[in-house]
């Protein structure tokens, strides 16, 4: 009951964050079940990427039926990140194998950077429209070199990728906050699944528990906090993304040096 308890939560948590604002389910999944359920990294960032992607899709439908979301210009990044995704999975497994909880503590670390950046500098539209003057071509290169970021860092942790492409998406293509979060979701869709596959066909261990139970709940927390996104002001919307990650990446740090 405490493991499938875990799992409720993380998938709920991750199911938020990846309807509020474009990240990877793993963001949460990651650490909760690494550090509180005693799971192997890498097998969790399989489970994370499989709940992601359904999730994913759903956020992504709200967000394009919102018109928040540039179909055309995201696929640029979407190619090299699908591929690049592949790679990091394989460059996670042999990691793995030299230290089992490794990416669990890393994404531990990005969980609660990524929670003080929203909260401590919103992404505003004052601040992304400095950046729509930048030349097509210009634009064309730092989408593609985006991908390829995204992809390895989505294949080697199942996290931060998302927060990556939030990052390209407005600092550097000059995205709304909205409109970057929907783009991301539907990028996310196609990565995580190529990140979970990539996985399994690498032999990771599938807990069928820990997948059906964060699937579910994934699903449940995105499409509420799609909703709730689409109808909330930008600088709000930072800050409560940042609340809820800087909060879960401290909590998990101390249960992983003082277990429970």
């Amino acid at each position: 009951m405490y493991f499938i308890f875990l799992c409720i939560i993380a998938g709920l948590g991750a199911g938020i964050v990846t309807g509020l604002a474009g990240l990877s389910a793993a963001v949460v999944i990651t650490p909760i079940l690494v550090s509180m359920g005693g799971m192997d990294s890498y097998d969790v960032v399989a489970v994370a990427l499989a709940s992601d992607v359904l999730a994913s899709a759903l956020s992504a439908y709200t967000y394009y039926r919102n018109k928040n979301i540039d179909i055309r210009r995201g696929l640029i990044i979407l190619g090299p990140a699908f591929v690049f995704s592949v790679i990091g999975s394989y460059i996670g497994y042999w990691f793995s194998l030299e230290s089992p909880h490794g990416i669990g503590f890393y994404s531990i670390v990005a969980t609660t950077f990524l929670g003080v950046k929203f909260f401590v500098s919103p992404i505003t539209q004052e601040k992304t429209e400095k950046m729509q003057g930048k030349k097509p071509g210009v634009q064309i290169a730092l989408s593609i070199l985006s991908g390829i970021v995204i992809g390895i860092i989505c294949g080697f942790a199942g996290v931060g990728g998302g927060a990556m492409m939030l990052f390209a998406l407005t600092v550097l293509l000059g995205y709304d906050l909205k409109t970057a979060v929907g783009t991301s979701t539907m990028i996310m869709t196609v990565i995580a699944l190529t990140g979970a596959v990539s996985h399994y066909s690498m032999g990771c261990k599938l807990n069928l528990t820990a997948l059906g139970v964060c699937a579910v709940f994934t699903v449940l927390g995105a499409l509420w906090a799609a909703r709730f996104a689409n109808k909330c002001e930008e600088k709000k919307l930072n800050r409560t993304v940042g609340v809820i990650l800087t909060i879960l990446g401290i909590v998990t740090f101390l249960v992983k040096i003082f277990p429970i």
